[in-house]
């Protein structure tokens, strides 16, 4: 972006003058016939210059309010570092415009330690510490959210009063008190993301009892000691906890995670968002003659995507839904073993995403024939995106399943813009059918179909590429290869 602000600056005074040269008369000759020497003029003194007033330039002639939403635009796009920092150098109005603490939002805070020895690590966090303390005071004061990796050190808390969100990543030497001081100093902090750190279940269980009541939002990899977190959970130390994600981390776990599915649905009860990604959980006997729990009446995502065999059934998935009725998104990519009549008993009627896809599916499976359209004809009218990858039905049954889109003559077009059948059996003629039906459909993925035509059996991304797949549809009855 560039700003370009006209006006006169101050005028320079041309200290040169054009002196107008004029040839000197020939004295007449004297007496002797030697030319007498000519008198000398007086030259006139030269006028003094006047003086001139140093140029601010352009920098000085911007309002600090538009220097601000500049440096705005730049802290959106790269952040706020080391961007503020080098422009604070450049002259005051910058250095005033860098120090606003609007622009302080958001920080990510790394030591330079990649590929330096320990000695130069340690003297690099050092020096980074030292800066830190000049900004804190000032800058910090509006501080919201927060991203440390690779820290080491002890963050000085009492200077980011209105932090909401603080992510610590690949942190390995976070203490109890540490985190304490955090839930005692923030007193806005309710979001906490741990995702890939090494933090002892007791720091996490202490801070989880100091700032529980204001928790909304919170991001664990599974590891040993998750149990002993989840066990706070179920304690109803965090009664308004909106999102919960447990993901696994490099280093698979080979040790199930039991998750008592009624105990939380009684821990957390405004739960908005539950992620168990890539997993391997299995929920806890309930018991013979027990009560189903309450639910999750304000769930309106779930995800429980994997890339390895797990043990999710359609009654595992009743268990976590049969109180969901403003469930959105539903990924159960991976879950082999649900159903399409255990999707259709779910109490959710206004389903907008619905991931089925199966990867790398071991083949001793035997995957479902039959079904597809109980999916379609439930959800036709709300589903955004649909992903049945891998899936097993038969060119009848997804014909049927998709027809569901074509509607009524009159009625609105259906909302579907995302479509997966990456590996199915759907047919040409199928295709032609949603493309024509769907007109705002905008990705659609048909690798590894055996029954379309070479050249169409890619992923097609856009409105552009969409159509001319219909149009390759239409006007080439190139067998299947």
């Amino acid at each position: 972006m560039l700003l370009v602000l006209p006006g006169p600056g101050p005028a320079r005074a041309r200290v040169q003058r054009r002196a107008t040269r004029r040839a000197p008369r020939q004295p007449p000759p004297g007496p002797c016939g030697v030319a007498a020497k000519p008198k000398a003029r007086p030259r006139p003194d030269p006028e003094p210059a006047p003086e001139q007033e140093p140029d601010a330039g352009w920098g000085d002639r911007i309002p600090l309010e538009i220097l601000v939403q500049i440096f705005g635009l730049l802290v959106a796009a790269e952040g706020p570092t080391p961007f503020l920092g080098r422009a604070a150098r450049v002259c005051r109005r910058w250095h005033e415009a860098a120090s606003q603490p609007a622009l302080w939002h958001t920080v990510t805070l790394s030591p330079p330690l990649a590929g330096r020895p320990a000695k130069g690590g340690v003297k690099a966090e050092k020096k980074l510490l030292a800066s830190l303390e000049q900004l804190m005071p000032n800058r910090f004061s509006q501080l919201q959210r927060l991203t440390l990796i690779h820290w080491k050190s002890q963050l000085v808390s009492e200077s980011c009063p209105r932090l909401t969100f603080l992510k610590l990543s690949d942190c390995h030497s976070v203490t109890t008190d540490t985190l304490l001081m955090l839930a005692k100093s923030c007193c806005q902090l309710h979001s906490l993301d741990l995702q890939h750190s090494m933090v002892e279940s007791t720091a996490v269980v202490s801070f989880l009892e100091e700032a529980g009541p204001r928790m909304r939002k919170l991001w664990l990899t599974y590891s040993s000691q998750t149990t002993a977190i989840l066990g706070a959970l179920l304690g109803s130390c965090c009664p308004q906890l909106q999102v919960l994600e447990v993901s696994t981390g490099i280093t698979r776990n080979s040790t199930p995670l039991q998750l008592p599915v009624e105990a939380l649905q009684k821990g957390c009860p405004q739960l908005q968002v539950l992620r168990l990604l890539n997993l391997m959980w299995l929920p806890k006997p309930s018991g013979r003659g027990v009560a189903p729990g309450p639910g999750f009446p304000s769930l309106e995502e779930l995800c429980l995507a994997s890339s390895t065999c797990n043990f999710v059934s359609n009654e595992v998935l009743v268990r976590l839904l049969h109180g969901s009725p403003n469930l959105r998104l539903l990924d159960l990519r991976g879950c082999a073993r649900i159903t399409p009549a255990g999707l259709h008993d779910l109490p959710c009627q206004e389903l907008e995403q619905l991931h089925l896809g199966l990867y790398g599916v071991s083949d001793r499976l035997t995957l479902a024939k039959e079904g597809s359209p109980l999916l379609t004809q439930k959800w036709y009218h709300t589903l955004r995106e649909l992903d049945l990858s891998g899936q097993g039905f038969s060119e009848k049954d997804l014909e049927q399943a998709l027809a569901a889109f074509s509607g009524t003559p009159g009625a609105s077009h259906p909302a579907l813009c995302s479509l997966n059948l990456r590996g199915t059996r759907v047919t040409p003629s199928t295709v032609s059918s949603v493309i024509s039906s769907c007109p705002g459909l905008l990705y659609l993925n048909l690798e590894s179909c055996r029954c379309l035509p070479r050249g169409l059996k890619r992923a097609h991304r856009g409105l552009e590429e969409v159509q001319w797949c219909l149009e390759q549809l239409l006007t080439s009855p190139a067998s299947p290869s």
